[in-house]
């Protein structure tokens, strides 16, 4: 199956958004969103249910922030649009199979996933610990819960296995590294976007958030940093990168021939995948759907920033080193690793 790179003259900006705003994906996201912030007024007291010590404030102060933060991915995905305006993109739909392949490979990728969370419901507390999700308990939020580190180690060992390891493996026997997004096809501009991007989405987190700058002594960034970011490397990032990015999304997008459906389900998918974040509360039915509300709060925004990276460029490496390996992990979690491994 051959690689094609099919050159595109981007529209104005303008032209952009009206175009965007014709699209049933885009409308149906916008009103969900703001359902969500209905729900969130009509269902919350004064303060939230959930455990997130690292980000304090009532459920007003939540909702204005999930908001803000999504007015913040939008930005930096129009960004994203701009430094990639004037490149060859390649046709990232060419790369999967026939659309009935792709639809039974999708469908088994995402049985596949779904199992993986349901080992990861079930192993976690068999353990004594958290359920397994694509999140170490405390992740970006914070926990005044104890994680041990035989829970950490095995929470990136399990999804690294299970979401990167054994689905590339599958998937190489079929198809090249080109076909599954692992190759870049514009080095200059690929490095060019993840700095960009990088720079500023760690400026808004350092502004906006509790990161590591300061809160460590030079011991424990000299080995707290680097073993986050491994941590999360394997626990998050690459599970996220090979599921997703590698393999989804060139099979979404063969299947809806829209990047802005396909961007959205990426976003979607990205949301699913962190059902079992520890801060979750699923005692009452009012807990149950402010959980829902906030996990997609959280969640879609991002997961559809890392597809339109994956998207715009081919390279689903782009997406892990711009906006997820470094910000916000190793920039927002490294305390909370130090805190897990005891460095001194």
């Amino acid at each position: 199956m051959a690689t094609t790179t099919t050159p595109r003259t981007s529209p104005g900006p303008w032209a952009t958004v009206r175009w965007l705003a014709r699209h049933r994906s885009v409308q149906v996201t916008a009103a969900l969103w703001l359902a969500g912030n209905a729900v969130v007024l009509l269902l919350a007291g004064r303060t939230l249910p959930f455990d997130w010590p690292a980000l304090p404030g009532s459920a007003v102060d939540q909702l204005v922030g999930a908001d803000v933060a999504m007015l913040s991915v939008l930005a930096l995905m129009a960004l994203t649009c701009l430094l990639t305006r004037r490149r060859v993109r390649p046709d990232v739909a060419a790369r999967a199979p026939d659309v009935a392949t792709a639809r039974r490979e999708t469908v088994l990728l995402l049985a596949w996933a779904a199992l993986g969370l349901l080992g990861g419901f079930v192993l976690g507390p068999l353990l004594g610990w958290h359920p397994i999700g694509l999140h170490l308990a405390g992740s970006v939020v914070g926990t005044h819960d104890h994680v041990a580190p035989a829970e950490a180690a095995t929470w990136a060992v399990y999804n690294l296995v299970v979401y990167a390891i054994v689905p590339l493996a599958v998937f190489r026997r079929r198809y090249s590294a080109a076909q599954l997004n692992l190759v870049s096809t514009d080095r200059r501009g690929d490095v060019r976007l993840i700095l960009v991007v990088l720079v500023a989405e760690s400026a808004i987190q350092v502004a906006t958030l509790a990161t590591v700058v300061g809160r460590l002594s030079t011991h424990q960034y000299l080995v707290g940093v680097p073993v986050t970011f491994l941590l999360y490397l394997a626990g998050t990032g690459l599970p996220i990168m090979v599921l997703v990015h590698a393999l989804l999304v060139p099979r979404l997008l063969r299947l809806t021939g829209s990047t802005p459906a396909t961007v959205v389900l990426g976003g979607v998918l990205y949301t699913a995948l962190h059902a079992w974040d520890a801060w979750t509360v699923l005692t009452t039915p009012t807990d149950a759907v402010l959980s829902v509300v906030f996990l997609c709060f959280v969640y879609l925004a991002p997961g559809m920033m890392k597809t339109l990276l994956t998207v715009r460029t081919g390279n689903a490496w782009v997406h892990l080193w711009a906006y997820h390996a470094l910000a916000p992990h190793t920039l927002i979690d490294s305390p909370h690793v130090v805190e897990i491994f005891r460095i001194r």
